[in-house]
């Protein structure tokens, strides 16, 4: 049924209308189940999505390869798999609403998506990518002062033996390499992010599934300086954030007088000193609790201690920052009290079913050094061999008047706890070190509370991986061309781009009205999620009658401060090319 304001659209419309005028009119309406999709294609209409990608990429296609791109997004985004009869999935949409008129479900048709990716690839998808960003970035004020840099490694099925030619096929090279998500028998390709404010990307790419994060980060910071600036930022007026992988000589000579934040490797004796210094003094500094969320009475929020040193590496000093978490502590004790147990029960079952008595002394001495070589760090393995001399049977020999002296080696197997590891290890459990070459004193100072807080926006990269490999958006890749891996990798990209500005607008929303929004299982949220937001728009259904949509149910009274929030109204459900008002944080 018409909700009273649909009603009152439709009684404007039908009045003064004849029957056959009537008749004709209802024999061309048009229903559609639109959902949030109508929200999505209005964030892509703010950040120009079709305007740039249209204007930088060469076509003479009809159907310009903008639509293209901004139908695979509305298509991801509605948890289907991209790329997957996309034709089908646009022929049940409102195409005029989502994309623009004079198109129809055949005009994504899989001829017309492969032609787009073929020339957005000669284009450059990184570089389209950056351009499509750097829009959203000036649209939406993103703060570029702190970016977070990380890879992922996504698997694919197929052999791509081609990958592995003497003429490869342009695109990524999809290889095997070291597989993050344990799968070392799949051929994978990875996906490198740059992301400010927490998780949204300003710059992406698709590389060479062999390729080492070490090498990324290389080649990242030779380029960086040339991203930054096309966000008005000097060499010197961004933090580069990284994980652990960025320490190597060659990448902290290329950093320079980059400011920059990073985990300290472990394999790096200063660190492992930096952190037997910090318990030795046991001078911490009280950084108190950290925690941007209330946490529930069962798992209580970490308190966090620092404490300060300074390290050197090839001659450059740098600031190192033990960080201790009491409940990182915790966690990290109870493993290491499994493991003791784990590796004894291990060990002890390996030399219970081991042959230990030998009639030959080479043979008993390579047993015990077999023994010794399964000590692990925790425990050593102690071998010692017996001898047992005694008397062979039956009677002595003729010519000799007593009997034989058998000799045989007993080994005798023993564990023994490694209590010096054991001790360090509890000793630094809880602890991690920051790198950093921020000054700690005079202009753009940053104190071990912020550096800390800085290196912790690390999780939003991460984050947006499970993202982008969240099996109810990207499904099974099955492309066969590297070049169009290389293309999809950028459309998932725009659509956790897009994903992340709704986040953002939400969000800053309630920072300014300091309020809440209708969460999950009717709860009230601070920190809404587009997730949440989804589902607050099912079933949304608009009729087209002549040239006029009409929003055919009521929307749900939980929907209508999602639009708020989101800087829309119902418009948007209605008229083509609607664009959100960006909501900046007060």
């Amino acid at each position: 049924m018409l909700n009273q304001e649909s009603s009152n659209n439709a009684e404007s419309i039908f009045s003064n209308m004849g029957i056959k005028d009537l008749e004709s009119l209802f024999s061309n309406i048009k229903k559609y189940t639109v959902n949030y999709l109508p929200i999505i294609s209005a964030y892509c209409n703010a950040i120009g999505l079709q305007k740039t990608i249209n204007s930088l990429v060469d076509s003479k296609m009809l159907v310009q390869p903008g639509a293209i791109v901004q139908a695979m997004v509305l298509d991801t985004l509605s948890g289907r798999s991209p790329l997957y009869r996309l034709e089908e999935f646009m022929t049940d949409q409102d195409i005029d609403l989502f994309i623009g008129p004079g198109l129809n479900s055949s005009s994504f048709s899989d001829t017309n998506i492969n032609r787009s990716m073929d020339a957005i690839f000669d284009f450059g998808s990184s570089k389209l990518l950056t351009e499509i960003c750097l829009n959203a970035s000036n649209i939406f004020t993103l703060d570029c002062s702190k970016v977070s840099y990380d890879t992922t490694a996504t698997n694919v099925w197929g052999d791509y033996t081609a990958c592995k030619s003497d003429n490869p096929p342009a695109g990524p090279h999809i290889v095997h390499g070291h597989s993050k998500d344990g799968h070392p028998e799949l051929k994978q390709f990875m996906t490198e992010l740059l992301c400010v404010e927490r998780g949204i990307p300003i710059f992406g790419s698709t590389l060479d599934g062999n390729i080492s994060d070490k090498d990324n980060n290389n080649t990242m910071l030779t380029r960086i300086s040339k991203i930054m600036a096309k966000h008005g930022l000097g060499k010197t007026a961004f933090v580069y954030i990284a994980d652990s992988a960025v320490v190597t000589n060659k990448n902290l000579q290329l950093l320079g007088n980059t400011p920059f934040i990073t985990r300290f490797p472990e394999n790096y004796k200063n660190c492992k000193n930096a952190i037997a210094e910090a318990v030795k003094a046991n001078n911490w500094q009280d950084l108190g609790f950290l925690s941007e969320l209330q946490s529930p009475k069962s798992r209580p929020s970490s308190k966090y201690l620092a404490y300060e040193t300074n390290v050197e590496i090839n001659n450059n000093k740098y600031r190192a920052i033990v960080m201790h978490s009491n409940a990182h502590e915790s966690r990290m004790l109870k493993r290491l009290d499994k493991s003791i147990i784990t590796f004894q029960k291990e060990l002890t079952k390996k030399l219970s079913k081991s042959r230990k008595k030998f009639a030959c002394r080479i043979d008993a001495d390579n047993a015990a050094n077999g023994f010794r070589n399964l000590s692990n760090k925790l425990y050593d393995v102690c071998a010692e061999i017996k001898i047992n001399e005694r008397p062979s049977r039956g009677r002595p020999p003729k010519n000799e008047k007593e009997r034989k002296v058998i000799k045989e080696f007993f080994i005798e197997v023993s564990l023994k706890l490694n209590m010096e590891e054991v001790s360090r290890r509890r000793e630094k459990a809880g602890c991690l070190v920051l790198l950093t070459n921020l000054p700690v004193e005079g202009e753009n100072a940053v104190d071990a509370k912020g550096i800390f807080k800085a290196y912790k926006g690390q999780y939003g990269v991460e984050s947006n991986f499970c993202f982008l490999k969240d099996p109810l958006i990207v499904n099974d890749l099955f492309l066969k061309k590297p070049s169009h891996i290389d293309v999809l990798g950028m459309v998932l990209i725009i659509s956790l781009l897009i994903w992340r500005l709704m986040e953002r607008t939400m969000r800053n929303y309630i920072h300014n009205n300091k309020g809440t929004l209708p969460g999950l299982n009717k709860q009230k949220t601070t920190r809404p999620t587009s997730y949440m937001m989804t589902t607050k728009f099912h079933g949304i259904i608009i009729a087209i009658i002549g040239k006029r949509r009409i929003l055919l149910n009521k929307l749900d009274v939980e929907a209508i401060p999602y639009l708020s929030a989101l800087g829309l109204d119902k418009n948007v459900f209605s008229n083509p090319y609607t664009k959100c008002n960006p909501i900046f944080k007060e």
